[in-house]
């Protein structure tokens, strides 16, 4: 029984929720369309380039989760996963996690994408374990700052190093699935990297490693 670890935007899933909670908010008159869509595909173009800064991006993602209560964000949720998640899980992509699942293996989803956006995605393809990017709690309310280590780059690592450490787990026969050069430092570190519908950089190095390259599409 080993690890299989699995990124989730763009990888298990065709888009990115975290850039799709954005366009909820913004389709649904949450929060201002102009402004909040310019500066969503600013920090979506940054992090496509590698060079985005995590805890500048969360004091701006988690604003509307800190100023609503917590139902009300409950509800939007369940509608985001219904409208613009359930229509681009991957066929593919479930069938991968199963043929995991059926070998015994302990199946992680580990995202960048904040957990409050993530978690029924993981519900979704029955996936128990899901590290994300955990938003700031007080008194039962969001802030608008990352609790611990964000969980991108990495931080990836660095989150399933203790999560190891708490669970007793190894990475002997380990594999990691991921569309993005920012995972890196997470393909480098297990047994059986793979690219997932890879961007440029990403199938490049891929390539030049030998790594294995598919296509969840």
């Amino acid at each position: 029984m080993s690890l299989a670890i699995f990124d989730l935007d763009n990888t298990l899933i065709a888009g990115d929720s975290d850039f799709l909670w954005g366009q909820f908010l913004v389709d649904n008159g949450i929060v201002d369309r102009e402004e909040y869509d310019r500066t969503n595909r600013h920090f979506y173009e940054q992090y496509q380039a590698g060079s985005l800064d995590i805890h500048e991006y969360a004091r701006f993602a988690f604003r509307p989760l800190a100023e609503h209560p917590l139902d009300t964000l409950l509800e939007w949720r369940e509608r985001f996963m219904q409208e613009y998640v359930r229509p681009i899980l991957l066929p593919a992509a479930r069938a991968l996690v199963d043929e995991h699942r059926a070998r015994g293996d302990t199946l992680m989803i580990i995202t960048a994408t904040n957990r409050f956006v993530t978690e029924l995605t993981a519900q979704a393809y029955e996936i128990p374990h899901l590290l994300a990017t955990e938003p700031r709690h007080v008194d039962g309310h969001f802030v608008a700052e990352i609790e611990g280590i964000p969980c991108f780059q990495r931080g990836k690592v660095d989150r399933l190093m203790q999560w190891m450490a708490q669970h007793g787990e190894d990475l002997e026969g380990s594999w990691f699935y991921s569309d993005s050069h920012n995972d890196l430092p997470m393909l480098e570190l297990v047994d059986h990297p793979v690219a997932v519908d890879a961007d440029d950089t990403l199938q490049k190095i891929a390539d030049e490693r030998g790594w294995k390259s598919i296509s969840l599409r």
